[in-house]
């Protein structure tokens, strides 16, 4: 329910509209012609095609997640204890975003050529904000962008089936700055 002004608020309001000028009166907006009617296309025969003819359709290997791959509770004793020694280390401060994949693919594969079980990568520490990559249109990147980008690198890696797991360093070889990559063991014939 409205309540009704009071006798001092009413004469403001009567002074307020006084200064008003009216609206220039304009014709009302002509009501929108309604569509014409258009009658549905007549619907075409389906042509079946063979499944061979069909061309396959892209799709991106499965996504490996190498973070939540499980190890033999041993191994994940001695990598948070730092009793486990790498074979090989890398370190991508410094690299642009491209450059450090490469490097890091290239490290992969050198490192499965010497039989390394264990690759420790130096990338830096994770920054707030790191994980919304990517940064667009020339803007300088967030620090730990190159850390951030590590575990989908390494799950779309050509070696991603090679690599067992993704762990966190000890404060000996680089804490939070740093990763063990974990290599299948390589099978002797």
């Amino acid at each position: 329910m409205a309540r009704r002004l009071a006798p001092d608020e009413s004469a403001l309001w009567r002074k307020v509209a006084a200064t008003v000028k009216p609206l220039a009166k304009t014709p009302a907006p002509l009501a929108p012609a309604a569509p014409p009617t258009v009658k549905p296309p007549k619907p075409q025969p389906r042509v079946t095609a063979s499944p061979a003819a069909r061309p396959p359709s892209p799709v991106p290997p499965p996504r490996r997640t190498h973070s939540a791959a499980t190890l033999d509770g041993h191994w994940d004793r001695r990598l948070r204890k730092g009793l486990v020694r790498p074979d090989m280390s890398i370190d991508l401060h410094g690299h642009t975003l491209a450059s450090a994949q490469a490097l890091l693919d290239e490290s992969i594969h050198r490192a499965l050529i010497r039989g390394a079980r264990v690759l420790l990568v130096v990338a830096g520490r994770l920054r707030p904000g790191a994980d919304r990559l990517p940064v667009m249109h020339g803007d300088p990147r967030p620090r730990g962008a190159i850390r951030a980008s590590l575990p989908d690198w390494l799950a779309y890696s050509p070696y991603a089936d090679q690599i067992v797991a993704l762990r966190p360093a000890h404060i000996s070889h680089g804490g939070a700055g740093a990763v063990y990559v974990i290599m299948r063991r390589g099978r002797e014939d």
